[in-house]
């Protein structure tokens, strides 16, 4: 059976809740942990805290860390792409601007994605994902409001949002390349020890994290709570749900984190919701609904069978 026919059942929705509950959650995370610590700091405490639980739910399962310096290369570009890089740019970015607005940008994801396959020859570039990017294009705007000025704090955070998007999109290709026959538990875990590496010589370098303040215990609990449920839970989460019903699947989770993110951040971080927001998470939650394709396939499907 194609992945695009694949049935979604109840529990492929409880988990696709679930996990844009946890991956939504780190947003939330991440405006706590801002307010006492520095960005780099934050990233390297929730590579470094997720790879140190995954390592034993990878031993777990049997699974072996690489042997060579070259069977490490792959893991170690995927953690730029898909960890170093974005998590990095999302924590600056929420110095600037809210943890809802962060969400919604982080939906872009599938449309970097498309644009990042169809520039590299992967996927054709067909009229469905053209008009998909388009539109989503036009939610960023939206969410970027009146005006055109370029210099305040809040379109610095959509920039470093969408960079971060971008990033991932980047991420998708590569591990497409390298890592399609790689067991998913057993890529995540070498992704993130070598970011963990790579974090322990920026923030170090950058911003000495032990000669930062002692944290107060709100923070240590974001950070554990980034780290714990919204990187090692949500990969393992995420697992559940490739198995289960593949790739196509898991993209749907997007549309939803934003919503995650938004309530969190407005009920319990108290950030302003405005209307435009709303309007632009709408507009980009459209975009990817059309780039997914399975909805427009139904209409289809029912709009034949009336006239058949």
């Amino acid at each position: 059976m194609r992945e695009t026919e694949a049935k979604i059942d109840r529990q492929d929705w409880s988990l696709l809740v679930l996990l844009s509950v946890l991956w939504g959650g780190s947003f939330f995370f991440v405006g706590v942990a801002v307010k006492e610590m520095t960005p780099l700091t934050i990233v390297l405490a929730r590579v470094t805290f997720a790879a140190a639980l995954l390592v034993p739910v990878m031993w777990a399962y049997g699974a072996k860390l690489p042997s060579s310096l070259n069977r490490w290369m792959p893991f170690f570009f995927m953690g730029l792409f898909n960890n170093v890089i974005p998590f990095a740019l999302i924590v600056i970015a929420q110095t600037q601007i809210t943890s809802g607005l962060a969400s919604v940008l982080n939906a872009t994801t599938p449309l970097f994605t498309v644009l990042v396959m169809a520039a590299f020859g992967d996927e054709a570039l067909i009229g469905r994902r053209v008009v998909g990017v388009v539109l989503g294009l036009i939610g960023v705007v939206i969410l970027r409001g009146r005006g055109a000025d370029f210099s305040g704090g809040q379109t610095l955070g959509i920039v470093l949002c969408l960079g971060a998007a971008l990033s991932y999109g980047f991420a998708g290709l590569w591990g497409r390349r390298k890592l399609s026959g790689v067991p998913p538990l057993t890529s995540a875990t070498c992704q993130l020890l070598c970011s963990s590496l790579v974090m322990v010589v920026l923030a170090g370098a950058i911003e000495w994290p032990w000669g930062l303040p002692m944290p107060s215990v709100a923070t240590w609990v974001s950070l554990l709570g980034l780290a714990a449920l919204s990187t090692a839970l949500a990969y393992v989460v995420c697992f559940q749900i490739l198995v289960r019903s593949g790739a196509t699947t898991v993209m749907l989770v997007t549309l939803l984190i934003p919503v995650s993110a938004i309530l969190l951040g407005h009920f319990v971080l108290a950030e302003p919701l405005k209307g435009r927001e709303i309007l632009g998470a709408l507009v980009i939650g459209s975009a990817l609904l059309i780039i997914d394709g399975r909805v427009l396939g139904l209409f289809k499907r029912r709009f034949e069978n009336r006239h058949y």
